[in-house]
């Protein structure tokens, strides 16, 4: 009597993609993306262990092991830049990742469709203008003789100089950030709430409850999912700050509270050519955030059945 033979993976991924080969076509550009602009140059992450020299090439070069990375964490720098990273993204976090679920919980409340359109086309906006513009408006509008200063002035307050004052840099950025930010963040809440069987609310407005039970039972427990994925994400991005801005808004006197890892690599790696100094800081930032993001999935998998793995 013969015994049938389980298929080999091998054998299971070809008969896969012989049954859909056109979703396979329609994902080669992606995987293709992937492959050659966020694995390939993985190839260059060795020169972090050795004294790279142009000249030499990577093969060339001579092997230093974890001097660049003691270096860093010798540095008269590194627990700036640690401190001013993790401040700006836990403020982040804490103001900045809340706010895009309570305007999509607001919105999801109005009843008045034109209004609503209206709010969100609003507070989309902000997300399409360009970094450099949003950078040019805080200069302009923060500056000793800018708007916010005149509008101040007038009940006798004097000029203050925003960019100019360290202690203002990092409230600032944060605000910022979340006035670009939050309408296109509430688009994904948006999206989860509308999944959301509409029997529920009927059933709880039956049972007497008012909105904000209904929000509170109903709404904040259907979107909870992507809550959950979006704050393990979010975890693993504590210690990368958008080095654009930083670069647009800081200087040498709010390098106490603005200077982050990436705008010091910026300046060591672009500017000094110290290639190898900055991918060991480059490589020690992917390393911790991988450990925050594993991290936190396990953290958030203990306490609840949402996990992002």
């Amino acid at each position: 009597m013969k015994t049938s033979r389980n298929p080999t993976v091998l054998q299971t991924i070809r008969a896969d993609v012989r049954r859909h080969w056109s979703i396979y076509v329609m994902a080669l550009p992606v995987i293709a993306y992937y492959l050659i602009f966020h694995y390939g140059p993985m190839y260059g992450l060795q020169i972090a262990f050795k004294d790279f020299s142009p000249a030499k090439g990577i093969l060339g070069s001579p092997w230093v092991g974890f001097k660049h990375f003691v270096s860093f964490f010798n540095g008269i720098y590194f627990w700036r830049l640690i401190k001013n990273t993790i401040l700006i993204n836990l403020y982040d976090l804490l103001f900045g990742f809340p706010a895009a679920i309570l305007l999509a919980l607001l919105l999801n409340e109005i009843r008045h469709s034109v209004f609503k359109r209206v709010v969100q086309s609003i507070s989309y906006l902000p997300h399409f203008i360009s970094i450099v513009v949003v950078a040019g408006m805080m200069i302009d509008f923060l500056s000793r003789n800018g708007l916010i200063n005149q509008l101040t002035g007038i009940f006798g307050i004097e000029p203050i100089d925003f960019l100019q004052n360290e202690n203002w840099f990092r409230f600032l950025f944060v605000s910022s950030g979340i006035w670009q930010g939050i309408g296109w963040g509430s688009i994904v809440y948006l999206a989860a709430m509308s999944t959301i069987d509409p029997t529920l609310y009927e059933a709880a407005r039956m049972d007497g409850a008012n909105r904000w039970k209904q929000t509170l039972h109903i709404t904040i427990p259907g979107i909870m999912s992507t809550i959950v994925i979006l704050f393990i994400l979010q975890m693993g991005n504590m210690l990368t700050v958008g080095s654009e801005k930083v670069l647009l808004l800081y200087n040498p006197l709010t390098y106490g509270t603005a200077d982050v890892i990436s705008t010091y690599v910026y300046r060591k790696g672009v500017l000094e050519a110290s290639y190898s100094f900055t991918a060991a800081v480059g490589l020690f930032n992917s390393v911790i955030s991988f450990i925050l993001i594993v991290a936190a999935n396990s953290f958030v998998k203990r306490i609840s059945e949402n996990k992002l793995w």
